[in-house]
């Protein structure tokens, strides 16, 4: 395959034969066989077709009894089986989203089909005033894993919760009780949390997500809350006091863009932490269970790096909401009856469902095949970057985590390649976030790979 060069940009002169990027960037015979067999006719749509005046009627029809918080393209969707989702009209779509990395085990995972239809005959929900049979049996499986899989090495019990922001209260909360115990006088109080973090949107937790678009509306913020700035070392030990009562913080910041954090500034803030009697919690909503390879994001941090709290949602239900907050044997011992509580949280239903979900996320296969994935998209988004150098700055993240830095708005590249049937989002600033379900085949990582090179192509040319 020959290129043409310019001064913008390469172009193969078959722009849709992504053949020759697998060839370019050594990706061995199978991968590249593979790829030259895709037929992608099911994805790949007509540019021009309207079907937006189809949707709009339905669309317009519920609008109004919907408040008006998400601003949403014009696809409604019905159907989803792992990998894909359908539209009303049938128009079949290649997910890169996982439903903002939640669908972990792909969309409507079929095992998991099956223990929501028993479990809804059986027993949904009881209260916490009392036992049920799997709150338990998911806590226990929790720290067990945890200690297993090389993770946080004094993890003794679990909250169990219905979401994200729910598991952050929960840390926050559990961060300030700590910090009474050790301190009565109510002088140890403050959260630290940094720049370009995402941690939920109630109060607590948007007060720790120092982003003016989330806050202003809403200020002032809870007192107590400051802010540093990720991977910056030298600031840790002005930051961190003998007044603070917690740090909270995401090995990778998801929402902030997929910056990853460095083994240097988690060593030095953990040791910081633990100086002063902080608890150091670890936002793993979105980058824990399997998605960077391993159970636990920090799993592969140094243990001097270790957490005292783990925080997750998201893929813990697949879908289904649930969230937990899981917590050291120093942490537990300072929490007592009455401390904190849920209605909903630790139902049967979840708790049997997250069950079943952290069992096979924590699969041996299943974690090498999640690096194994990661390391085939990266080769591929690198070949991108050299075919669009002016478009592409930057390939991080780790696993299925990943984030492509553009150096402008990526919102036409996203509406092209929806048109096209693939699904993006974006993540802080000018970047392309790619956290598709773990179980995404490789096929299916070179058809949105191929996908995604259109797009970029077309919104390159139509901008010249």
């Amino acid at each position: 395959m020959l290129f043409k060069f310019s001064s913008k940009r390469v172009i193969s002169k078959s722009s849709h034969d992504f053949l020759s990027f697998t060839r370019l960037a050594h990706v061995d015979t199978t991968v590249s066989s593979n790829f030259a067999a895709i037929t992608p006719h099911n994805v790949l749509f007509k540019k021009n077709s309207d079907t937006s005046s189809i949707k709009k009627p339905l669309v317009n029809e519920q609008a109004s009894y919907m408040l008006k918080t998400y601003l949403r393209p014009s696809p409604v969707f019905v159907k989803g089986k792992g990998c894909y989702l359908w539209d009303t009209l049938g128009k079949r779509y290649l997910d890169l989203t996982a439903g903002i990395a939640v669908n972990a085990l792909g969309h409507c995972d079929h095992e998991i089909s099956q223990i929501i239809s028993e479990q809804a005959t059986i027993l949904m929900h009881s209260s916490n005033l009392y036992h049920n049979e799997w709150t338990g049996a998911l806590s226990q499986l929790l720290v067990q894993t945890t200690l297993k899989t090389g993770a946080m090495q004094n993890t003794q019990s679990v909250f169990i919760c219905n979401s994200g922001a729910e598991a952050n209260e929960a840390a926050i909360k559990f961060a300030r009780k700590s910090g009474k115990v050790l301190d009565p006088s109510g002088d140890k109080y403050e959260i630290v949390s940094f720049y370009n973090s995402f941690h939920g949107r109630t109060m607590g937790a948007l007060s720790a997500t120092p982003n003016p678009k989330y806050q202003k509306p809403f200020s002032p913020m809870l007192p107590g809350f400051k802010y540093g700035n990720y991977n910056n070392i030298a600031e840790i030990n002005n930051l961190v006091t003998q007044k603070t009562c917690g740090v909270i913080v995401e090995p990778i910041q998801g929402e902030g863009g997929i910056n990853v954090g460095t083994d240097e500034f988690f060593v030095a803030l953990a040791a910081r932490c633990r100086d002063v009697g902080a608890v150091l919690v670890y936002d793993e909503i979105q980058c824990g269970l399997s998605r960077t390879g391993s159970f636990w994001a920090h799993a592969s941090l140094p243990r001097s790096a270790h957490p005292d709290i783990i925080t997750t949602a998201k893929a813990l239900g697949n879908g289904f909401p649930i969230g937990a907050t899981i917590v050291s044997k120093d942490v537990s011992e300072k929490i007592i009856v009455g401390d904190h509580g849920t209605t909903f949280g630790g139902n049967p239903l979840g708790s049997r469902i997250a069950h079943h979900i952290v069992g096979r996320l924590s699969a041996p296969d299943l974690l090498q095949g999640v690096k194994e994935k990661g390391e085939l998209f990266q080769v591929c988004f690198k070949q991108l970057q050299a075919k669009y150098p002016e478009l592409i700055k930057e390939v991080r993240g780790k696993g299925l985590i990943l984030g492509i830095q553009l150096t402008q708005d990526p919102t036409p590249i996203i509406g092209t390649a929806l048109e096209k049937g693939l699904l993006i989002i974006s993540a802080g600033v000018n970047t392309l976030r790619i956290v598709p379900s773990l179980t995404i085949t490789r096929d299916e990582i070179l058809s949105s790979v191929q996908i995604l090179d259109q797009a970029m192509e077309e919104v390159i040319e139509s901008s010249s």
